[in-house]
């Protein structure tokens, strides 16, 4: 696999990196847009600035796009990324997940240690899916969704593109998360969440539109 390089030098993006660390890839630096960080050294990676700042390593490097929580800043950095003509990672997968041969993966994904995907999952691409997260039998997580560490998903659940899984979550089987929906952290679940709301609470209720 080529070197990697990671947009966002926050906390996850020094998660994806201490992943790498883990898996042996090799990770170049950081990309981040905030001029002021180039340069800095952060956990030891150099933040090379923009993309435009590695434009002679396109052929040398692959990138991460999944090192930011925010699904529509990823959607906005994979935009941006592919216009480029950079390459994307595959999908990082933490060693410690259990991970059934029916399951589909996308591209660009990040999958961190503890988590459990049983059967016929699919996963689609730049998804974020953090610590200890449990997915179930026929669930579908579709493009840029992020979960939060110990989210727990019952099967036959379809997560729609850039919604947020909040921290210690829970969702009740048969259920569609609409796109660009919240869940507020320790939430249950039980019905249908429309698209663009932010939903909190046990059980969960609407709280406010996000458009």
């Amino acid at each position: 696999m080529k070197s990697l390089v990671i947009w966002g030098c926050g906390g996850h993006g020094r998660e994806v990196l201490h992943l790498c660390e883990q898996i042996g890839i090799e990770v170049m630096g950081f990309l981040d847009e905030r001029p002021e960080y180039k340069g800095q050294i952060i956990d030891d990676i150099p933040v090379l600035g923009d993309l435009p700042d590695i434009s002679s390593l396109q052929e040398k490097v692959r990138i991460v796009c999944a090192g930011v929580g925010s699904p529509r800043l990823k959607k906005r950095l994979v935009e941006k990324t592919k216009k480029s003509g950079f390459q994307f990672a595959e999908t990082l997968v933490h060693p410690s997940v259990f991970m059934s041969k029916r399951n589909r993966l996308g591209v660009g994904n990040v999958i961190c240690e503890g988590t459990i995907l049983t059967t016929n999952v699919v996963i689609e691409n730049f998804v974020i899916i953090n610590r200890s997260v449990n997915i179930s039998h026929d669930d579908r997580i579709e493009d840029y969704v992020t979960i939060a560490p110990g989210v727990q998903i019952a099967g036959n659940v379809t997560i729609q593109e850039g919604a947020y899984i909040g921290i210690g979550s829970s969702i009740r089987e048969k259920t569609t998360i609409g796109p660009w929906s919240v869940i507020g952290g320790g939430s249950f679940v039980k019905e249908d969440v429309p698209e663009q709301t932010l939903y909190a609470g046990v059980p969960a209720k609407f709280k406010k539109n996000l458009l």
